[in-house]
């Protein structure tokens, strides 16, 4: 009898595995060279109000802290218009009742805002968030996430605009998607241009969020839409290992994500599953309970060990929150109707 309810414990264990925060076991775990995935259904929506006529919302930030889940991401309106949003629960099943709080009636204002990124910033002792505003990288800081109207006014990162690479190499495409790693010495700062290239730039640790220079193509691909956007850099818990993610436009048009691994920020990155027949994150390698409700598994976060500026997570169950919609929605780009959802890793070494 004992067996029989271990069994079914185990199961139902799998079966909301999805649902529950990574555990913090302390086992080391490698990345296998191939991922399988599980997908929760739609876990968040978004909420129109009397000034917001919402019909997506993407680009999600997580982290978890003081028993809370933070989530920020970006929404779209009718017109095509972009704010963002943030929003706080203690577990995912209650997610999709969350309050949501927009972030354009703060301090961070009105106008283009996108893509929100957050961490805490240990040195500081307070929270950042780093957004792009159409012509440059954006932060405001706070020292209590969950007060939504304590975030600071935007400040610039580049003093002196786009980086002169940068302006080199971005053709027709689009100065997106800033991403914030530090390693005990330095920060580095990524970005994409729709157009083959992610860029890094640096600062020291003592000096950030100031003087971000020396940027350099970081990675590259002549066929830009393999190399598009939306790029995530972590840290490997217990180990000197960092994974870059990478999201792709496929041959079918769908959005996936494709992995990297190097043992420095700065380093060569080393392809791990990278092609349409091997993603990181696509919906060949993601199952669904029941018909799938998305085909795109685009911009989006892994789930973190750790809260600061390392971007550490646990590779012994990988979860990845992330952007999906229905297969048959069609339109606009900035008008889509994108949702939530979380990959469960299902193929961990541990």
């Amino acid at each position: 009898m004992l067996k029989r309810l271990a069994v079914l414990a185990g199961g139902l264990a799998l079966l909301l595995g999805a649902l529950v925060p990574v555990s913090n076991a302390s086992a080391k775990a490698d990345l296998p060279g191939s991922f399988r995935w599980s997908s929760s259904g739609v876990l968040i929506s978004p909420k129109s109000d009397a000034s917001h006529n919402l019909t997506g919302i993407k680009d999600p930030s997580v982290v978890y802290h003081n028993g809370r889940w933070h989530v920020f991401a970006s929404t779209t309106n009718s017109n095509g218009a972009y704010s963002m949003v943030y929003l706080n629960f203690t577990s995912w099943q209650t997610a999709g009742a969350a309050q949501h709080h927009y972030l354009d009636q703060t301090a961070i204002g009105a106008g283009y805002k996108a893509a929100p990124q957050v961490f805490w910033f240990a040195p500081q002792q307070r929270w950042y968030l780093i957004y792009q505003t159409g012509d440059n990288a954006a932060y405001s800081t706070t020292t209590d996430i969950s007060n939504p109207r304590s975030w600071t006014a935007p400040k610039k990162i580049y003093a002196n605009g786009m980086p002169q690479i940068i302006r080199d190499n971005i053709g027709s495409g689009y100065w997106v998607d800033f991403w914030n790693i530090c390693d005990s010495s330095k920060c580095y700062l990524f970005s994409s241009d729709d157009n083959g290239h992610l860029y890094r730039s640096e600062t020291t640790l003592a000096n950030f969020p100031n003087g971000f220079t020396n940027t350099v193509i970081a990675l590259q691909d002549a066929n830009k839409y393999r190399l598009w956007e939306a790029a995530n850099v972590y840290r490997l818990k217990d180990s000197n290992t960092y994974l870059l993610l990478n999201e792709a436009i496929g041959s079918n048009g769908r959005r996936y994500f494709r992995s990297w691994t190097s043992n420095s920020i700065n380093g060569t990155w080393t392809p791990l599953a990278d092609t349409e027949s091997n993603p990181f994150a696509r919906s060949t390698n993601v199952s669904f309970g029941g018909t799938p409700w998305t085909q795109d598994i685009s911009h989006g976060e892994m789930v973190r060990h750790y809260n600061d500026q390392s971007l550490t997570i646990n590779p012994c169950r990988l979860q990845f929150l992330y952007q999906g919609m229905n297969p048959s929605a069609s339109g606009p780009y900035n008008t889509l109707p994108w949702r939530l959802g979380l990959l469960t890793q299902t193929n961990s070494t541990c």
